[in-house]
């Protein structure tokens, strides 16, 4: 299932100067990458997992997720890495205050686009979407968070609870927000620091 948290694995993959395909395309790749990957992807695809591995440990992420309700807590891990997506948008200036988004973002498909022949062909096929309709910009915007999410639902039925996480996201925004902050400059540090 891809995740569509796209932006946050693409900034923390530019600020451990890790392989930016490897950091997006970890999600369509199972198991052991080595064998069909150059060493930079592989390595970009084991920082993506670390990442997802630690940001589900961390105890205010766990605090996140206990904000959905009972009927969509199965499926808050997910919401919530698309919402850090919204939050990262929404704040970029803040977070990255050395380059604007939209030329972070034309930056990122630069790099990966001439590599998109020798992935999957469903990676391949996100990506025209991706960057065409300005996924990463328009996650700023809470409506295309809720079409994202419905998007999810509805091409897996067993998450077919995604498409109601919009009511939890809004009831506890401010709280879910807070939280953003409280965890995601810590990741980008560690990042920094080549410490993820």
């Amino acid at each position: 299932m891809q995740d569509m948290n796209f932006l946050a694995h693409l900034h923390l993959a530019s600020l451990a100067e890790s392989s930016l395909l490897g950091n997006v395309l970890a999600d369509f790749v199972r198991g052991n990458p080595e064998a069909n990957y150059s060493g930079d992807i592989v390595s970009g695809i084991r920082l993506h997992r670390r990442i997802d591995k630690l940001t589900d440990s961390l105890e205010p992420v766990k605090q996140a997720r206990s904000l959905f309700s009972v009927q969509n807590y199965r499926v808050a891990p997910i919401a919530l890495d698309v919402l850090w997506d919204h939050f990262l948008s929404r704040h970029w200036a803040k977070m990255e205050p050395k380059i604007a988004l939209t030329d972070f973002i034309q930056c990122a498909q630069d790099s990966i686009t001439p590599s998109l022949p020798s992935t999957p062909e469903d990676f391949q096929h996100m990506n025209q979407y991706l960057w065409r309709e300005r996924w990463l910009e328009r996650y700023a915007e809470l409506p295309f968070i809720d079409n994202t999410l419905k998007r999810m639902a509805a091409r897996r039925p067993k998450l077919s609870a995604l498409g109601e996480c919009i009511l939890d996201i809004q009831q506890n925004y401010t709280d879910l927000e807070a939280i953003f902050f409280q965890f995601y400059p810590e990741m980008a540090n560690l990042a920094k620091t080549k410490n993820l």
